[in-house]
Formats: structure tokens, sequence, C-alpha cells
């Protein structure tokens, strides 16, 4: 097994360092001060006694990908045979 021909690693948080490792690491980028400013909103809210809306809340994320890398395709997988 080869990494990346057979295997993908993927960080998480998008940190700086994502960038000076090799090969490039790709890594999933979150909404933090989104994140952040919604917990803070719902947390102030409990304490004035509302029962927060939704209870769930999806915030995008983002696949950060070095230019080096993209998506493999089958015609890919096809030619390392």
């Amino acid at each position: 097994m080869e990494i990346p021909r057979d295997l993908s690693v993927v960080g998480y948080d998008d940190l700086p360092l994502a960038a000076w490792v090799a090969p490039s690491l790709t890594t999933i980028n979150q909404p933090l001060s989104e994140m952040a400013e919604t917990a803070v909103r719902m947390i102030l809210g409990m304490a004035r006694g509302t029962d927060p809306h939704p209870r769930s809340i999806e915030l995008a994320t983002e696949l950060v990908c070095p230019r080096e890398q993209r998506p493999r395709t089958p015609e890919d997988l096809g030619r390392q045979g």
C-alpha cells in the first residue's frame, strides 16, 4: 500500500502546519468563529431561560486540497493497473 496512491490522509481544522508537511496534507476547514458565535448565542439564550431552537445546527465546512493533489478518477485507477 502506498500513500497517496492507495490511501489518502485528511487532517482537520486546516492548521497552517498542513501546508508545510510533505506531501501536503488535505484538510477540513471548520468555521470556528461562526461555531463560537453560535454557541455563545445559544448559551446566552439559555441563561435568559430561552429554549434553544434548533438544538442541532449544521455549519458549512470546506475541503482544502493542496495544489498538487486532486480527486482521483476511475480513469486514474485503471492506468495504475
